[in-house]
């Protein structure tokens, strides 16, 4: 299975969604991202507050992923279509948001393949990511994966902000952020809103920058599994 997810990845590594008109600047040498670049995640919109949050992550010059089910996609198809013209890249996040392991083969496949289904109607673009509630996963989701063609993104720091964390305990979990790291967060929390402009800062002085997710050969630990995804320039 692993060999079927490498080789289907690898040539579409490259293939994200989002826009390239995105002004924020992108140097790696000496400048601003002189040390890389760290992949910001929003779960589970669009909801009432995507707005806020876009307008925060444009305010401090950030870009993210956002991981959209396909139930709130159709009740708020403007909010993705505004995600894309913010600069954000757009993946999936399932139709429902189920424990994918608990509901089998076929409704697992259901669930992914209709979301992409959903987003591709509204924005005219195919996801190449796509984020499994809970982070759960086993071999019939990857099956799934694979099958349909899109890369499993989980990720290395969890901010919490679906436990209630703070917007100051937000940004302290975005501190431990490595090059090429993936931050969970959500679209509806407001503390996560409130958390955007603690997070540029704190990036911007350690000479981070938001990047796009791709595809990566190395294993990247998640408990005790692996994924293979990471953070690079846009």
């Amino acid at each position: 299975m692993r060999f079927r997810l490498i080789t289907l990845f690898a040539a579409s590594a490259l293939a994200l969604t989002g826009l390239t008109g995105f002004t924020g600047s992108t140097r790696s040498h000496g400048g601003p991202c002189r040390n890389g670049y760290v992949g910001l995640t929003y779960d589970d919109g669009p909801s009432a507050t995507t707005p806020q949050l876009l307008a925060a992550l444009r305010a401090n010059h950030l870009r993210a992923t956002f991981f959209n089910q396909g139930n709130n996609s159709l009740d708020r198809p403007d909010q993705v279509k505004a995600e894309l013209r913010a600069g954000m890249w757009v993946g999936n996040h399932t139709f429902t948001h189920p424990h994918l392991p608990q509901i089998g083969a076929p409704a697992t496949f259901q669930e992914i393949s209709s979301t992409q289904w959903v987003l591709r109607d509204i924005t005219g673009r195919e996801p190449t990511l796509f984020r499994p509630p809970f982070g759960e996963t086993d071999d019939t989701v990857r099956a799934a994966e694979a099958r349909i063609g899109v890369l499993e993104v989980l990720w290395t720091v969890d901010s919490q902000d679906w436990n209630g964390a703070t917007p100051d305990a937000i940004a302290a979990a975005a501190h431990t952020l490595q090059p090429g790291g993936i931050i969970l967060m959500h679209d509806w929390p407001p503390a996560t809103i409130d958390a955007v402009p603690l997070i540029a800062k704190d990036l911007a002085a350690r000479g981070l920058c938001a990047g796009k997710i791709t595809y990566t050969s190395q294993d990247v630990p998640y408990g005790s599994q692996f994924f293979h995804a990471k953070a690079v320039r846009p």
